[in-house]
């Protein structure tokens, strides 16, 4: 039979079969699945994590899922070790394990790990049952017990040191945020210091179920605290939670998604390029997702950027620094 298409129709034809083979050629180094470190239950890591790993898998067609994990540090080693490919860390961490200073591998630099984009600040904030009498970070008793969150996460790499700084006796708990936010329920610890993106979803389920109070940092408590910790100041929006009545003052680090930089590069541009260009779907994941914008990538001053990441980056007139391109 006689083709009747017309010959522009071919051409077009001809033309998506021409960038079929070539998606598909560019996807031959691609893993066949991922895995992205998040966190415990019941914190911004293991939302946003979570939430990220099926945008990535719906959107590029590829399996994948967020795991539990320790959090920051934690993701660090096994992105490094390329036992998961993507994770999400926190500037102070991945500064310590850059520099072989990890509390999980001491003396073994990490890197084989690199920076892809911003995600937001993770205030440090402190949370107590309102019948507890604690208002205020000079209220704690000594002794109290405080829940730190995961070990060797950066709320309990730094938190412990912060309230030693500002002179507070406590005795140490580690667990996943929904456990401690439980075990504050029942009374079976004090408090809890969660450095975590906002809102935590343990504090709103929190609030829900009880009266609590959110204890914010004096601001001489928040001064010294930036001086002596590598940390900004930070306000906790009064709209966050149904608690607060008025912004409360905190401080801050900045979280960043990272790949093992053996990932293909052409894998981690489609990553880069999905997560930049729909913030919206993004946000959908988790409101904190409002400053995952390109405009930001100027808080990683640590970790290399993945070329994949410098390649969409520079196409939309971003300006990666030399010394931290690989």
């Amino acid at each position: 039979m006689r083709n009747t298409m017309p010959k522009s129709a071919l051409l077009l034809a001809g033309s998506a079969l021409l960038v079929a083979g070539s998606v598909q050629a560019d996807r031959s180094d691609w893993p066949d699945n991922f895995t992205v470190g998040t966190a415990s239950q019941g914190g911004t890591y293991f939302v946003y994590g979570s939430g990220w790993a099926n945008l990535i898998a719906d959107e590029l067609g590829i399996s994948g899922g967020g795991e539990v994990t320790g959090g920051p540090n934690q993701n660090l080693a096994l992105v490094h070790t390329g036992d998961i490919a993507l994770g999400l860390t926190t500037m102070g961490p991945a500064a310590e394990a850059l520099a072989g200073e990890s509390p999980l591998a001491p003396g073994i630099p990490m890197d084989n790990v690199c920076a892809l984009f911003p995600m937001y600040e993770t205030p440090f904030s402190i949370t107590a049952l309102e019948n507890s009498g604690i208002e205020s970070i000079s209220d704690i008793p000594d002794g109290a017990s405080i829940g730190f969150g995961p070990a060797a996460s950066t709320s309990d790499t730094y938190f412990p040191r912060i309230l030693e700084e500002l002179g507070v006796e406590f005795d140490r708990r580690n667990g996943g945020w929904n456990d401690l936010g439980g075990q504050l329920q029942d009374g079976l610890i004090d408090v809890i210091a969660f450095a975590a993106g906002i809102p935590v979803p343990a504090v709103s389920q929190l609030e829900v179920q009880t009266d609590v109070n959110i204890i914010e940092f004096t601001e001489e408590e928040q001064q010294q605290i930036i001086e002596s910790f590598p940390v900004s100041p930070f306000q906790i929006p009064a709209s966050t939670y149904q608690t607060l009545e008025e912004d409360a003052r905190a401080v801050s680090m900045w979280n960043f998604t990272i790949a093992g930089c053996d990932l293909p590069e052409d894998f981690v541009y489609e990553i880069t390029k999905l997560s930049l260009e729909n913030n919206d779907k993004m946000r959908d994941i988790h409101r904190s997702a409002a400053t995952s914008v390109p405009e930001n990538i100027e808080y990683n001053t640590v970790l290399p950027f993945h070329p994949g990441a410098v390649r969409w980056y520079e196409e939309n007139g971003y300006d990666v620094p030399e010394d931290l391109k690989l």
